[in-house]
């Protein structure tokens, strides 16, 4: 599969086939930023052009949807709407509700609630609003080295720990970059959450999660797919920010088996994201 950024699509013979737009990178926080009404309207309008984009390359092009976070019950109604009514395959959740980072606050409870029981993936992406002056200078380098990895490793740990991820078994978050920094410091954030006061580890809950390949080291590659379970993590592009072919050269490296190679490419996004059940609500829908 393909992304963008993180796009998800099968391979053949060296193209790809399907594309899904699983991301819309930091430009997801500008629908909190916005009063809610004029949020509301402006991720409408997003993702009628990404259900019109599905219309125009049937089975070929899959989009996600553009949520307004600032009021929960508008949430929730875009959300219904964009899965039941346009037929979108997921959501973008950003790292922050404009600058501020508690997406795990109680209030967003039903947001959560109603994905969960529409069984869509909540693609979790990095906003540069929280993190962006604390890793000021050096041209961006280090925010773009290592604050959009610190912004979505504290967004998928506050869904944990706040207890979101216990009380929501079967959620599905889609924690992007490999997730993050949380698997290399697993460990750690078992042994320092006890407070928290969670039935289970942090790291149980971490591994239900999925997340892509999208990371330019194929040992960082490997250790994602170790940590999460081949069967949790999906092929992506990071297009336009990150070159296909490098990912590819990258994944090369790994020598996976064909039956893990189909899994990464193909089979985990067609389960994860309900391909084969969005294509047929699209045969329903045209006739």
């Amino acid at each position: 599969m393909a992304t963008w950024p993180q796009v998800t699509a099968p391979l053949l013979d060296s193209t790809h086939q399907i594309d899904v737009v699983s991301s819309i990178g930091p430009f997801s926080v500008h629908f909190s930023d916005l009063p809610v009404s004029e949020g509301r309207e402006a991720a409408l309008a997003w993702n009628e052009e990404m259900a019109s984009a599905q219309r125009r390359y049937p089975n070929r092009f899959w989009g996600t949807a553009a949520i307004p976070l600032v009021e929960t019950s508008v949430a929730v109604e875009v959300l219904e709407h964009a899965i039941g009514k346009l037929g979108l395959v997921g959501a973008n959740l950003p790292g922050s509700i404009g600058s501020d980072p508690r997406i795990d606050a109680e209030r967003l409870y039903p947001f959560y609630a109603r994905a969960e029981r529409l069984g869509v993936p909540l693609f979790l992406h990095p906003t540069d609003a929280v993190f962006e002056n604390m890793l000021d200078g050096y041209n961006g380098a280090l925010h773009l080295s290592l604050g959009r990895v610190m912004e979505v490793s504290v967004g998928a740990m506050r869904l944990v720990l706040s207890g979101i991820m216990e009380r929501f078994p079967d959620l599905k978050i889609v924690v992007s970059h490999t997730g993050g920094a949380l698997p290399y410091q697993s460990g750690r954030m078992d042994k320092n959450t006890g407070a928290a006061k969670l039935p289970k580890p942090v790291s149980t809950y971490l591994r239900k999660m999925y997340t892509d390949t999208v990371s330019p080291h194929s040992a960082g590659m490997r250790f994602a797919i170790d940590y999460y379970g081949i069967d949790n993590v999906m092929y992506g592009t990071d297009y336009p920010c990150w070159e296909p072919a490098t990912a590819l050269k990258l994944l090369s490296e790994l020598n996976l088996s064909p039956v893990d190679t189909q899994k990464l490419f193909y089979d985990n996004a067609r389960r994860i994201l309900n391909l084969d059940r969005a294509h047929r609500g699209s045969l329903v829908a045209a006739e």
